[in-house]
């Protein structure tokens, strides 16, 4: 067993009855569309079906996730606290506070796969309860009228990110940009696709330990644009060289999809045999920036600049510079 503070409860048809050892519960249903049964959990993450009902409690950390299945979706109530340990927070490059949430998903739990790649700022929740939020809300802006989107993982500007490749909202929230590695330990079940989370349109969510499954994105090979470029946040302001430098991955707009380069499709996912689903991969786009099924559109409004992201291009090419729009 890999934790010896991890327990679990079976959910029954009468309520829920805890059993194992000392911190953490987990419990399991088996699910097939409706109908559910339930099984003895083992004490192993192995034996917990993720797909069907299940309750997730850390007393050590303090993550209450619940999991429930009605009326043909999958409905996760949670604090968003991780059941892992995290980095220091606050620390010199994110200022926040890890603190309880009070959030709910409601994901379809029969997805249907439109093929049509829809941008989406929090494409997935992990088995935990955390959200997936691969991009940051931090721009270089030019002048000449070029922005680029930062992104997470990168050496340019300290955002903080810990050994999860999370850090912490100004509400309190954290979240993964990245592969969540203490995340995948715990529901580590020995093989090498780890399920660690759903989609918003309800696919699942892996990672795979041997990184088996290539992303289809490449570097740009022509020089950004833009003069007179700077970064500034409530803690610090920089001046940025964009104009002749060379993409390496500091920003969204320096990579372009390439459809077949790799084994994943423009939103990290991949037909396996004959079910689809995404990959969070340790390199770009690390986590799904679009979804490939039907799901509840945000209500965050349109990308900055009234496009993607930071100016990025759309899957399938446009120009490696940052979207050109007036400064606001």
């Amino acid at each position: 067993m890999k934790n010896k503070n991890i327990k679990y409860a079976a959910v029954l048809a009468i309520g829920l009855s805890v059993i194992g050892c000392k911190n953490q519960t987990a419990s399991g249903s088996h699910t097939h569309g409706e109908d559910s049964h339930t099984h003895d959990t083992a004490h192993e993450h192995a034996a917990v079906d993720y797909f069907g009902a299940y309750v997730l409690e850390n007393e050590t950390y303090g993550t209450k996730t619940t999991v429930t299945i009605k009326d043909g979706k999958r409905i996760i109530e949670t604090n968003a606290i991780p059941n892992h340990k995290t980095g220091t927070f606050p620390n010199e490059g994110n200022p926040n506070t890890i603190k309880a949430q009070k959030s709910a998903y409601s994901l379809p739990l029969n997805p249907k796969y439109t093929g049509e790649a829809k941008w989406v700022r929090e494409p997935g929740v992990a088995l935990n309860g955390i959200k997936f939020e691969p991009e940051t809300a931090e721009v270089v802006f030019c002048e000449s009228g070029e922005n680029y989107r930062v992104e997470a993982k990168q050496d340019l500007i300290d955002l903080g990110l810990d050994f999860n490749n999370a850090h912490v909202q100004p509400t309190g929230a954290y979240h993964y940009h990245g592969t969540p590695t203490s995340m995948i330990s715990e529901f580590d079940t020995g093989e090498d696709l780890v399920h660690i989370g759903f989609a918003k349109d309800g696919f699942p969510i892996y990672y795979s330990k041997s990184n088996a499954y290539k992303p289809s994105f490449r570097l740009y090979d022509e020089n950004r644009e833009g003069e007179d470029c700077s970064y500034s946040n409530p803690h610090q302001q920089m001046d940025i060289t964009v104009e002749e430098t060379a993409p390496d991955g500091t920003f969204k707009s320096d990579w372009e999809y390439v459809a077949g380069l790799g084994d994943l499709d423009e939103c990290n996912g991949i037909n396996l045999d004959g079910k689809y689903m995404y990959l969070v991969t340790d390199v770009y786009p690390y986590v799904s920036r679009c979804l490939m099924g039907e799901f509840e559109e945000e209500r965050h409004g349109p990308p900055p600049g009234g496009g993607r992201e930071g100016g990025g291009p759309p899957p399938g090419g446009g120009p490696p510079r940052g979207k050109r729009s007036p400064r606001t």
